[in-house]
């Protein structure tokens, strides 16, 4: 186990919580108040059982993380319950449940590579690439002359998810998604 401070804990990360217990974080805030001490929210997900927390600890304050190891796999396919990985040095495969891949299901395209992070040899969250391509399937018409403007507009992408686009995107675009946030990055250059 190694000691990391509270406000370096990100998501996808392993901790061991005062409890003996291990924890994937799912997502985690720092607050910076003007005045009084700095908090950091930490909402995870317990790996024995998959109940979820929510801690608030002091930023400055100490967690154990776990050594997990990061393995690279490719993504195959969704059976139904379990999402399918394959190992790209051994072709083995292992089957995770959407419960332990959380919100981050909707990013997994076919054939993407991505790291599992395993411990004694078991599965506990993936790690997906920091961007993904997307394509626009609906969006509001693109308005002449609103390309220089600072505001945007909702628009569905095609994993299903809403995505929020600079005026001049219009259906059909493929744009590169923050998969961290789900924020708008860039058009693709394909």
């Amino acid at each position: 186990m190694v000691k990391v401070i509270a406000s370096n804990v990100r998501k996808g990360n392993v901790i061991e919580h005062e409890d003996g217990q291990l924890y994937v974080v799912l997502k985690a805030d720092s607050f910076r108040p003007g005045k009084g001490t700095p908090t950091t929210t930490i909402e995870m997900r317990r790996i024995s059982d998959g109940v979820k927390t929510v801690i608030t600890v002091k930023t400055g304050d100490g967690l154990e993380r776990a050594f997990v190891e990061e393995v690279q796999h490719e993504y195959l396919y969704n059976d139904g319950e379990n999402y399918i990985f394959m190992n790209k040095d051994n072709f083995d495969q292992i089957a995770i449940s959407g419960d332990l891949i959380g919100d981050q299901v909707m990013y997994l395209q076919e054939n993407a590579e991505c790291d599992v992070l395993m411990f004694d040899g078991k599965a506990l969250s993936i790690q997906l690439p920091a961007r993904v391509t997307l394509t626009i399937m609906e969006t509001e018409p693109v308005v002449k002359g609103q390309t220089a403007s600072s505001s945007y507009k909702p628009a569905t992408v095609d994993n299903g998810g809403r995505v929020m686009v600079p005026p001049h995107i219009g259906v059909g675009t493929r744009i590169i998604v923050n998969t961290e946030d789900g924020s708008y990055v860039e058009r693709a250059k394909d």
